[in-house]
């Protein structure tokens, strides 16, 4: 990943590196690899968040057709 420095603003520069960052889930990535997580819990967790996102998409879904 790579960030461009303009004129000096390295504050600007970090600023758009963190968002990237956050776009591509490296904060959340390096969140759980923190400690182990046993597959049954990791699997329990991936199941809860597909859950999660169906849920959001229906309420978007409802949302934009007027329901």
């Amino acid at each position: 990943m790579q960030v461009l420095v303009r004129d000096n603003n390295v504050d600007q520069a970090l600023r758009v590196l963190k968002k990237k960052m956050q776009r591509e889930g490296v904060f959340r990535e390096m969140k759980l690899r923190r400690n182990f997580e046993k597959p049954s819990e990791k699997r329990a967790r991936e199941r809860a968040e597909s859950v999660r996102r169906y849920r959001k998409l229906l309420r978007k879904r409802m949302e934009r057709e007027g329901y």
